[in-house]
């Protein structure tokens, strides 16, 4: 059952935030919906693109800051935006550090105790769409996924762990090979233990050396060049690599000057929006 917590008038629809019971994490969960027009008319069958947010970020953080309504309200498109991590799991230590626990759930399944009972984000967002099938006018052969930095990570692995479901994939700033990095290492170690074929698996440059050619249509990534991230944590270059060894068409743009916040994210996206809508196109 949905629990409508607020909405507001916005570009012509309607930027709503929900909370239900997730049966996938054993909570209350909140996410976000903008529903342009073109979703509130009868009969409305419309594309849906999902936004992962990235650390210490919420349901609301891209909805409030991105500015994307705007473009998606043109497009006559519906945007889910998830919070990032269970909520009141009450797991030891779950909150001590800012890139790992709340608000750091990774969007994966987590295998090792104490987290793997709640710390099931990438079962939730496969809940999350069937719910939002069954409540919002949601075409279910034209969903995509974007998102930020941990939400990027999210987007690039569940895309190219579920391409039946996803039918077009952007980023800002992705963590793009977690397991050379800090923040994945400390995620992937606490998540997921220390078997580094489990972490293969939600990896996407390892991922896309395994694939071939999922995203016909192309990847569109952006990633800022004054990002204090991007030498240590995020590793663009190495997703770059795997694409063009698989033979994925990729549009890997860097901008000078940029950083890691939401004014680099409003800026550019637009440019994923209309990507998105393009790739969804009927």
């Amino acid at each position: 059952m949905l629990e409508l917590l607020s909405e507001h008038a916005c570009f012509g629809g309607v930027q709503r935030f929900y909370r239900h019971h997730s049966q996938a994490i054993g909570l209350n969960m909140r996410f976000g919906v903008f529903l342009p027009a073109a979703a509130l008319k009868p009969a409305a069958h419309v594309p849906a693109l999902f936004f992962l947010a990235g650390l210490t970020c919420t349901e609301e953080t891209f909805a409030i800051k991105a500015g994307a309504q705007r473009a998606a309200a043109e497009a006559g498109m519906l945007i889910i935006t998830p919070d990032t991590s269970p909520r009141g799991a009450a797991v030891e230590g779950e909150s001590a550090h800012w890139d790992f626990g709340v608000g750091a759930g990774f969007y994966l399944d987590a295998t090792q105790q104490p987290w793997a009972k709640h710390y099931r984000m990438e079962s939730y967002l496969r809940e999350l769409l069937q719910l939002l099938v069954q409540q919002f006018p949601v075409d279910p052969q034209r969903i995509g996924i974007s998102g930020h930095s941990m939400g990027g990570h999210g987007a690039l692995t569940l895309a190219l762990r579920h391409p039946d479901v996803f039918r077009s994939v952007s980023a800002f700033a992705p963590i793009a090979a977690p397991s050379l990095c800090p923040w994945g290492i400390k995620a992937f170690s606490g998540y997921l233990g220390d078997d580094r074929q489990q972490w293969a698996a939600h990896d996407a440059s390892l991922l896309m050396e395994q694939a071939q050619n999922p995203f016909p249509g192309g990847i569109l990534i952006d990633q800022g060049l004054g990002d204090k991230f991007l030498a240590e944590q995020l590793h663009p270059e190495e997703f770059e690599a795997a694409c063009r060894n698989a033979g994925q068409p990729l549009e890997l743009r860097r901008h000078a000057g940029y950083d890691h916040g939401y004014y680099f994210i409003a800026s550019f996206i637009d440019d994923h929006i209309r990507f998105h809508a393009r790739c969804l196109a009927r």
